[in-house]
């Protein structure tokens, strides 16, 4: 991760993709926004010039495993179908709650945006009817996808209502007489090894199998729900 300090004007860190978004879906991912690279168009060999595509991400490692997908993490066009196809199949759509924002270092770090510009995902919710559950890739930490969402909320007078406290947390709230559920999944960055490092679930499968890993505790959350 590139860490440079920028000598005058703050770097304009713009979502490189549009929401994928289709009548049909019922589930939404819903994250921040992808490293820098993927908005100026430096990308890494094994980057997936679509959504979640760092290479360095875990999200479509973890996916392949639980689905047995054969995937390719290359940057070519095959890859960005094959991606594509999954989500139509399983009816998954994917809408990044941060449209823009600003950074003074150019890195992913979420507390790192400044100025930041929302999608109006509310919108997004009224929308497409058929969404009945929210998956963020992190949950309530500033600057985190359900921190701006909880944001959001409180622009329309909502809030969500505690449906489990456990990780990952669980909850719900009412759109256009509808409930639709939000789960708060373990990010799918290394960043977040050290938190499921504290937990006691994960010790508990650790001391079981000492060769069970963090993204193997990532693989067992993320099958319920996808």
């Amino acid at each position: 991760m590139s860490n440079i300090v920028l000598s005058d004007l703050p770097f304009l860190h713009v979502h490189p993709y549009k929401p994928f978004l289709f009548s049909e879906a019922t589930k939404l991912i819903v994250g921040t926004l992808p490293p820098p690279r993927f908005t100026t168009g430096d990308l890494k060999e094994g980057d997936v010039n679509f959504c979640y595509g760092s290479r360095d991400g875990q999200l479509w490692r973890i996916l392949d495993q639980i689905f047995d997908l054969d995937l390719v993490f290359e940057t070519t066009s095959e890859a960005i179908e094959q991606r594509k196809k999954f989500l139509i199949q399983r009816r998954i759509g994917i809408c990044d709650i941060v449209a823009s924002a600003e950074r003074d270092k150019i890195d992913a770090s979420d507390l790192g945006m400044q100025n930041v510009k929302l999608r109006n995902l509310i919108g997004y919710l009224k929308k497409y009817p058929n969404l009945d559950t929210i998956l963020f890739t992190g949950g309530n930490s500033k600057n985190g996808p359900e921190y701006f969402f909880r944001r959001q909320l409180k622009e329309h007078a909502l809030q969500l209502e505690v449906v489990s406290g456990e990780v990952p947390r669980i909850h719900k709230i009412q759109i256009n007489n509808r409930t639709v559920q939000t789960v708060s999944l373990t990010a799918p960055s290394g960043a977040a090894n050290r938190a499921i490092g504290s937990l006691q679930t994960y010790k508990d499968l650790k001391n079981k199998n000492p060769k069970f890993s963090t993204f193997d505790f990532r693989v067992l959350q993320y099958r319920e729900f996808f």
